[in-house]
């Protein structure tokens, strides 16, 4: 009897976690796979959300964690993060001796992953690769296409797009996003069967949501960071003013999230946020339950462009950070201004929620991924098309 398939997952951030979950769940259930789960980042750290405690509730085994960011949120933190991830990341393969290591997505802590696996010659699975969007996450993402041996795209157009770069057709494998599956399966019960201010704390007033509500997820742009305060500024300005009740998602780790938590915080302190209450996370069943039953989703997350997409969920896409994703027609794009924020919201109400669409995947794509990892030949030749 052959030996089981190491397959290595590394997750970096909350958002890597919901992207990923039905993935774990299958290669942890496949005979042929034994799941090595790392987690690093902010994944593990409280002000982001403590994704790490999620992961250990839904019943996953964490075989190593790896605690690398460095406090500043600037670009130079976000670089030196990513070098110690290097390094802590590259002694911990070393000693699990993994037969594949798969990370997630753009975020600027992945490519700690992508670059320690490369270099050690451990073959490299992308999840979601081939996508554009409109700051540094974009360069990440190719760039770990390049470093990647197997790529699991959410798209027809990111599989051509990643083929056009070069890469093997027979190693680009169009599965869909597993974020999908997750919405998939919510579906079955949509209805919003918990208090998230019971459940989930969070700071600000106890709001009444049965009339509707909605739903706030502001990150920095990376090449924007100087500017990340006045953006948000702009955000809470509109919401203040529609004084519609919104929960409202603390942001990312990212280069600028500094001056996007300071404009919040002085905005609660100094200003009217009667209307708002503040979350750090939630289960990504919850979340997009969440979601799935607010009037509309407002911010730069790219939640918006894919589950909410699936779900008909309205979104005000805000600023510069989803450029060029494809999309289907649940989102506005809006500028920074809270005058253009405010009309594209109120268009959202009254035009309530959209059909479905199937973009990033129709919810298999979890049990896809794992069967590849079992089956596809594992080799580091790669057949260039330029």
């Amino acid at each position: 009897m052959s030996a089981k398939r190491k397959i290595c997952v590394v997750i970096t951030a909350r958002p890597s976690y919901s992207r990923i979950k039905t993935a774990l769940t299958a290669i942890q259930n496949h005979p042929d796979l034994e799941l090595q789960l790392v987690v690093a980042a902010s994944a593990l750290l409280d002000r982001y959300g403590t994704a790490v405690n999620y992961i250990e509730k839904d019943g996953f085994k964490i075989t190593g964690k790896v605690f690398n960011v460095l406090e500043g949120e600037n670009l130079t933190a976000a670089a030196k993060t990513t070098g110690i991830g290097i390094l802590e990341l590259s002694t911990l393969f070393d000693n699990i001796q993994p037969d594949v290591v798969v990370t997630v997505a753009d975020r600027f802590e992945t490519m700690s992953t992508a670059i320690s696996a490369a270099y050690m010659n451990i073959p490299l699975a992308h999840v979601q690769g081939g996508e554009v969007t409109g700051n540094i996450d974009e360069k990440v993402r190719h760039a770990i296409t390049k470093l990647a041996d197997l790529h699991f795209v959410a798209s027809p157009m990111a599989r051509d797009r990643v083929i056009k770069m070069g890469e093997n057709p027979e190693k680009v494998f169009l599965t869909g996003c597993p974020s999908i599956d997750v919405a998939k399966e919510m579906m079955k019960d949509s209805h919003l069967d918990f208090d998230p201010f019971i459940k989930y704390k969070g700071v600000g007033n106890i709001l009444d949501i049965t009339k509707g509500y909605l739903v706030v997820m502001q990150h920095p742009v990376t090449t924007e960071y100087a500017d990340s305060r006045m953006h948000i500024e702009q955000t809470l300005e509109a919401i203040a003013e529609l004084k519609l009740p919104t929960l409202w998602f603390w942001p990312n780790v990212d280069a600028g999230a500094d001056g996007t938590s300071k404009g919040i915080r002085a905005f609660r302190e100094f200003k009217d946020s009667s209307n708002v209450h503040f979350f750090k996370n939630m289960e990504p069943g919850d979340f997009l339950k969440l979601l799935k039953n607010s009037s509309c989703l407002i911010g730069n997350s790219s939640v918006g462009i894919r589950e909410c997409a699936y779900l008909g969920v309205p979104v005000v896409n805000i600023g510069s950070r989803q450029v060029g994703r494809e999309r289907g027609e649940n989102a506005i794009d809006t500028d920074y201004k809270k005058g253009e924020i405010i009309e594209a919201i109120k268009t959202q109400i009254k035009h309530g929620h959209y059909n479905p669409d199937t973009t990033y995947g129709t919810g298999e794509a979890g049990e896809r991924i794992a069967e590849l990892l079992a089956t596809v030949p594992l080799t580091f030749h790669k057949i260039l098309h330029y």
